[in-house]
């Protein structure tokens, strides 16, 4: 787990569960996070409820897969923003992973400093990519998350 602002951390699997009543956490990745979440093998149903995500006091999980053509959808970060948004009211501090720490969790991340602080620039998805990286070395979005936040930068801005 690394600290990219004073209470924003991402992280792996491995950090999965902090312990204090004051972490929450955001869990991006459908397995095994969201699949325990929600209780399924393969995959969820659309109709399920919990499809895109589930939120459970300090936990939000997220059914969050990052392949080369992206399967992301708006719903997705709009639930992320709101979770967020009222932890950080509770000053909670919050963590942010997914399996290997490397382009979902810190996508969230920089898609979060770039819309409530200044040290991530919101100008451009490629503008803010490189100022993360200088907080975050070991980012390196996949092609999924990458495309998807350069053709929907604007919007998912517009979200918070």
């Amino acid at each position: 787990m690394q600290k990219v602002h004073p209470r924003l951390h991402v992280g792996d699997e491995s950090d999965c569960s902090p312990t204090g009543r004051d972490w929450a956490v955001v869990h991006a990745c459908k397995f095994p996070c969201h699949r325990n979440a929600v209780g399924y093998r393969k995959s969820p149903r659309k109709s399920n409820p919990h499809y895109l995500s589930k939120e459970d006091g300090n936990d939000l999980y997220l059914n969050m897969i990052d392949p080369e053509q992206p399967l992301f959808q708006r719903e997705m970060f709009e639930d992320f923003f709101s979770f967020v948004n009222r932890r950080l009211e509770n000053e909670n501090r919050l963590l942010i992973h997914c399996n290997q720490g490397r382009s979902r969790s810190p996508s969230l991340a920089l898609l979060l400093l770039a819309t409530h602080t200044d040290e991530v620039p919101s100008g451009s998805f490629v503008e803010a990519r490189e100022v993360f990286k200088g907080l975050y070395p070991k980012y390196q979005p996949s092609r999924g998350i990458q495309s998807y936040l350069q053709n929907n930068w604007d919007d998912l801005l517009d979200i918070p």
